[in-house]
């Protein structure tokens, strides 16, 4: 007797323990996962919504710490804590380097990325994918294109937009006679990178471990071409150097007339739209080219979205990362978006859709062009092959402190560059890279 209870006994105790274990199992399947994410752009506080219905388990808590470099400050002081880093980040292609190469990321080839590659533009998925890893999905790209005002183009007497850096310069002339500047630049390192790119230069070599670095800002051939040009275009005052970037003046400058014409990645359209003075007046051409019959272009900006290596919660960050760069509801965002956003998806870029519908808070301020059309065709001749330093962020922090000196006329720009590349390469050093041989 005493047997039977004993064994009803560990029968109950078994079915209770299986029922508590599937309640448990039950709790478990349906409990929710949040994650968090880092990003600035506005369009992807359009994309959490679509995404957590279709991923009901996940919940994202979305977070903008700040734009471009403060970002990365809160990025690197959570990693040097030990704590506090997101889940997802989204990181600038230029930057992206940097955060692979000290191991900070998790390698999307884990969860199958490199199958997309096809569905990418060449430019965007050539800065996301390297040293046999994905790092980063595309969701952002900033082709390079040449914006200007023909209203003020036509009163200098610059019938169209310059096809070579030659007929560039030539206008650049004619518009500072005018009183127009042909661009402001004040000192971008940024903008110096693109204008290598576009040259064809490579500057910048990284071997496949990532502990070794070549830097040749003087001596490569094709680099000494753009600084020898920048050089003649700042020694006659055909450059806008004063106006500081992103100041009230430096916007107000697009509309009055006094810049006439702006070469910057595809996000720049939206600043010139901003100012109601600009609309209608300003037209889109492809960048001038060192070589008369080329199409190379390169980009300046755009955005990845990475998985950091120490979330916790990986396959649900891969799940945002993949939604928001390859889903269709993201693309359904990217098209009727109102932002300056470029798609990096070849099948969107492509489409009639996108072609005939893209871009309506922007009707009307580039005349009657069909700007999806020109983005396209831009994205479609950035060329591979330029490499980013994996500091980055730092290079282009000190640009003006040692290459602006040229902007200000203090200093040639042979000068200032070779200040720049000496300070790389004993950062490089002092963060245990081996650059040019030291």
């Amino acid at each position: 007797m005493r047997v039977k209870n004993a064994f009803r006994a560990v029968s109950v105790s078994l079915a209770v323990g299986l029922l508590l274990s599937g309640c448990g199992s039950a709790q478990k399947a349906s409990s929710t996962t949040q994650i968090t994410v880092w990003s600035w752009p506005p369009i992807i506080k359009q994309m959490v919504g679509p995404f957590e219905k279709a991923n009901p388990n996940i919940k994202v808590k979305l977070q903008n710490v700040g734009t471009n470099t403060k970002e990365y400050t809160a990025i690197n002081n959570a990693l040097q804590a030990g704590s506090g880093a997101p889940d997802v980040a989204g990181i600038e292609y230029y930057a992206l380097p940097e955060y692979a190469l000290r191991g900070a990321l998790s390698n999307l080839k884990q969860f199958g990325a490199d199958k997309f590659h096809a569905d990418y533009t060449t430019g965007s998925w050539n800065q996301v994918s390297f040293n046999d890893g994905v790092w980063g999905m595309p969701c952002d790209g900033a082709p390079l294109l040449y914006m200007y005002n023909k209203e003020v183009y036509d009163k200098a007497g610059v019938t169209e937009a310059p096809k070579t850096w030659e007929e560039f310069y030539q206008a650049a002339k004619k518009l500072k006679a005018a009183g127009s500047y042909i661009l402001s630049d004040g000192g971008d390192g940024g903008m110096y990178d693109s204008l290598l790119w576009q040259a064809g230069a490579k500057p910048y070599s990284i071997s496949k471990d990532g502990k070794k670095l070549s830097i040749d800002l003087t001596k490569d051939s094709k680099a000494q071409k753009v600084l020898n040009y920048w050089q003649r275009m700042l020694d006659e005052q055909l450059l806008d150097t004063k106006t500081k970037a992103w100041s009230d003046e430096w916007t107000r400058s697009f509309g009055d007339g006094s810049v006439a014409s702006a070469i910057q990645g595809s996000w720049m359209m939206g600043t010139i739209a901003s100012n109601p003075q600009a609309k209608g007046k300003w037209r889109i051409a492809e960048v001038p080219q060192w070589n008369e019959g080329d199409h190379i272009n390169s980009e300046n900006g755009g955005t990845s979205y990475a998985v950091l290596k120490s979330s916790k919660h990986q396959e649900a960050a891969w799940k945002f990362v993949e939604f928001v760069s390859h889903s269709k509801q993201a693309q359904h965002v990217e098209l009727i978006s109102d932002q300056n956003h470029t798609p990096t998806l070849n099948p969107l870029l492509k489409s009639e859709k996108y072609i005939k519908e893209g871009y309506p808070a922007l009707k009307g301020v580039f005349g009657d062009q069909n700007i999806p059309e020109e983005i396209a065709k831009a994205s479609s001749h950035v060329v591979r092959g330029y490499q980013n330093l994996p500091y980055e962020v730092y290079a282009r922090s000190v640009f003006p402190d040692t290459a602006g000196a040229a902007y200000t006329g203090t200093e040639t720009l042979a000068k200032g560059i070779g200040q720049w590349q000496d300070q790389l390469v004993k950062y490089g050093v002092k963060q245990g890279f081996s650059v040019n041989g030291k």
